[in-house]
């Protein structure tokens, strides 16, 4: 019998934790035990694959509600389900003979089994037979989970990268303006299914890294941007660095400290669509840690001026 993982436990959430808490308990986990900040730490690989298989499951609703209700045999649950079961692991099991015959079935719990037990006896384990036309049970083979660390450098356009999965080299093309924690499926490249079952999907998350001074919101970054005190003043002309590269930024006079700019275009790419998001900028003015003799003397007129 199959060793049960408790996701939630493995994760660290409650069983009521919402999809957000989800999410954030699993960046936070990955991150820690990510292989580039871990090599050659076979405990910690071991542990950020159990972290991205219970986010694989416990993210996706249907598969959680089947998690929850049948535990280790949940990637069964369909072809259990189609037998009329209820997933109860003692007392009657009365469904119809899944491959034809209409025969009541009746299993009832004797201490050494439990439902997983029962459940494989009856579905087939290797070269296990079905009941009424001596046809192998067959099921769809596991999905595997995948995490891939990105930089923004690397969502700015659609970014083909090969991947070694289970032995497999995979090409794949990463989609520009991926978001962090965004889940790519790639159907059909996960494990094999067994009994000609077909084979499970490639769940890849991906963990996207900005440089610090950007926050994101979709396409759109925004920036905190540092200008001098002269410059919100008078005015004039800044050069900013923005994901396609240098712009230069007129500043209107007397602009005050969190006055935005927008400049259309200038974020990250909209995710399967054309067009970019926009770059906004929050002005901070810079304030002087030192002055000269002539630069004091122009402050104090102009403080005299002012009173």
């Amino acid at each position: 019998m199959a060793e049960f993982i408790d996701y939630y436990k493995t994760l660290g959430v409650a069983k009521d934790a919402d999809e957000k808490a989800i999410k954030q308990a699993f960046r936070k986990l990955a991150r820690k035990y990510h292989p580039d900040v871990n090599a050659g730490d076979a405990e910690a690989e071991r542990k950020f694959k159990e972290i991205n298989e219970a986010n694989a499951v416990l993210s996706d609703p249907e598969k959680r509600k089947q998690y929850d209700k049948y535990g280790k045999d949940w990637e069964h649950a369909e072809a259990f389900e189609k037998a009329g079961g209820q997933g109860r692991s003692a007392g009657d099991f009365r469904g119809g003979n899944p491959f034809g015959g209409g025969q009541t079935y009746t299993y009832t719990s004797g201490g050494g089994e439990d439902f997983s037990d029962f459940f494989s006896q009856m579905f087939g384990g290797a070269g296990a037979r079905g009941f009424g036309g001596g046809r192998r049970a067959s099921f769809r083979g596991q999905d595997i989970a995948a995490s891939l660390a990105l930089r923004m450098e690397d969502i700015l356009e659609d970014n083909k990268q090969v991947l070694t999965v289970n032995g497999r080299q995979l090409r794949v093309t990463i989609p520009a303006g991926v978001e962090d924690g965004q889940t790519l499926r790639l159907r059909g490249q996960g494990g094999p299914g067994a009994g000609g079952g077909p084979a499970g999907d490639l769940l890849i998350t991906f963990q996207v890294s900005l440089p610090d001074a950007y926050t994101r919101s979709g396409a759109d970054l925004y920036k905190n941007q540092p200008v001098a005190l002269t410059t919100m003043v008078l005015g004039g002309k800044i050069t900013v660095e923005t994901p396609s590269g240098a712009v230069s930024v007129p500043i209107p006079e007397l602009s005050q400290n969190g006055k935005r700019i927008r400049l259309k275009g200038k974020g990250l790419p909209v995710y399967k669509k054309p067009g970019f998001g926009d770059l906004y900028l929050d002005l901070q003015a810079v304030l002087p840690t030192a002055l000269t003799e002539r630069e004091r003397e122009l402050y104090q007129q102009l403080a005299e001026g002012q009173g």
